[in-house]
């Protein structure tokens, strides 16, 4: 199997295991937060890598600062100012609150993304 094809289909199975955890776990924060921004990390790395062949560790570093950068907007509450406040996908998809937790949860994602990769697709 091709490796573009295995990140389409790591991408897809991302993707559902997301929803998933956002339907079955919307009351379980620890889940739905913690697990839910490292696994976003690993869909992000696995959608860029279906169109791009970039080294794997620039783009885990990319996508961490991609993260990061999200997380801070949050500080100054970016979807109230670009007007999408009662829209509840961007708020779901950009996020509302700053918390140092989520940070650390993107870098987990990344460098489990990072591991993983190494290993299996090197």
């Amino acid at each position: 199997m091709s490796k573009r094809k295995k990140y389409i289909i790591s991408a897809l199975l991302l993707l559902t295991i997301c929803i998933l955890i956002v339907v079955l776990f919307d009351s379980y924060s620890i889940i739905r937060g913690f697990l839910g921004d490292v696994i976003v990390v690993a869909l992000i790395y696995n959608i860029i890598k279906i169109f791009f062949d970039i080294v794997p560790l620039k783009l885990c570093i990319c996508i961490l600062i991609f993260t990061y950068f999200v997380e801070l907007l949050q500080c100054f509450d970016f979807v109230k100012l670009i007007g999408l406040s009662e829209n509840e996908l961007a708020r779901t998809m950009i996020g509302t609150t700053f918390d140092v937790k989520d940070l650390a949860a993107y870098t987990l994602g990344a460098i489990f993304t990072y591991l993983i990769e190494i290993k299996y697709n090197s």
